[in-house]
């Protein structure tokens, strides 16, 4: 579980909610007669700053105000006045909330101590009746079930984009794997030619440096597929599919009358691109094209645009897909591993919903790859 130290600052709507804590005050003082008004307005504000740290601090939250009604609750009793009601009293179920949703597991459970003592404590010096109690006590733990609930999603959906983003590296040094060992292979078949010649002609110096060259790029092969052994998943068969390079972008494309259509046009200087930026080009492009086929409602054309300039090469994947339609799919993960594998070669990538309507994705890769 994460940690409050985690949670982001106050946001618009944090500071939007502890405005209602003041403005509630002011109808209460005006149109009741709220008993102990003076100390209604130092709680009172005391419950916006809660409102404003409920993410950083939601223990201290949830102490201050829970505590603070059953204590006031308590005294109001003892001095035999009216009790202590204050409209903006609707803090709590959000403090509850929070407290569940971004308390770390001690400061929650200390939390929901104070929680159910604080309401056995209200409920006992000031019962309302059975009804109206059992109301009360269950939309609090409505509201920290539904601070629970939405915490556990999260978890669960980090934990998968982090799992997509894991895939892609190790599929990324498998790529990387088998374009230096092709390489790392001609530099050995070369130095074993030469090793040979070297040794036919007695140059004891060339031969020294070429049985160094040998040893190092065997060497070089054994560490990089120890390497990539130990990336790859041991429950997961290898990819065998090839390397993919920029003209295989062209063979994604379709004119069928019956399936969504794809348009391919490359432009610039495609030539001499480094093969894993080749690839990534070809995954995002064919994870694109996939993404708006599940998930692009009413969309009849999927135009494909790869520039290549000096210094750059420029992916653009656009679908005619209906208004507000999200052809990332409900998950987004295959975007965050679109997103992993153009990082990881020093580009970026973005991917949103286009002015008037569709989907595109935008990448941009250095044509040399990381610097």
């Amino acid at each position: 579980m994460s940690n409050a130290a985690a949670s982001p600052p106050p946001a618009w709507r944090d500071w939007t909610l502890a405005a209602f804590v003041p403005a509630a005050l002011v109808a209460d003082v005006a149109f009741r007669d709220l008993a102990w008004w003076p100390v209604a307005v130092v709680f009172s504000c005391g419950l916006a700053v809660a409102v404003l740290v409920r993410r950083t601090r939601p223990l201290l939250a949830v102490v201050y105000a829970f505590g603070g009604f059953a204590v006031l609750e308590v005294v109001s009793v003892v001095a035999g006045s009216e009790a202590f009601d204050l409209t903006s009293g609707w803090v709590v179920l959000l403090l509850a909330y929070s407290l569940l949703r971004w308390g770390a597991g001690r400061d929650a459970a200390i939390g929901v101590a104070v929680v159910v003592a604080a309401l056995a404590v209200i409920v006992t010096v000031n019962f309302p009746g059975t009804a109206e109690a059992t109301a009360g006590i269950a939309i609090v733990l409505l509201a920290a079930a539904l601070g629970t609930s939405v915490r556990y999603r999260n978890a669960a959906r980090a934990q998968l984009i982090m799992q997509a983003k894991l895939q892609e590296r190790e599929q990324l040094a498998r790529e990387l794997h088998d374009t230096v060992a092709h390489h790392v292979s001609a530099i050995a078949i070369q130095a074993q030619a030469g090793l040979f010649l070297a040794r036919s002609s007695s140059l004891s110096g060339a031969t020294e440096a070429l049985e160094i060259i040998d040893r190092e790029a065997a060497r070089t092969l054994a560490e990089m597929r120890t390497m990539v052994s130990a990336l790859r998943d041991r429950g997961q068969a290898p990819a065998v599919a090839g390397r993919r390079r920029i003209g295989d972008i062209v063979d994604l494309a379709t004119d069928g009358a019956d399936a969504l259509r794809i348009g391919v046009e490359l432009r610039g200087d495609l030539t001499n691109l480094p093969p894993a930026v080749e690839s990534a080009l070809y995954r995002v492009t064919q994870e694109s094209i996939t993404n708006a086929q599940r998930h692009a409602r009413l969309a009849t054309r999927v135009m494909v645009e790869v520039t290549g300039t000096a210094n750059d090469v420029r992916l653009t994947v656009t679908d005619d897909g209906a208004p507000g339609a999200s052809a990332a799919g409900p998950s987004g993960f295959g975007v965050a591993g679109m997103t992993e594998r153009v990082e990881l070669l020093g580009g970026t990538l973005s991917a949103g919903p286009n002015p008037d309507r569709g989907w595109s994705v935008r990448a941009v890769l250095p044509r040399r790859g990381v610097a």
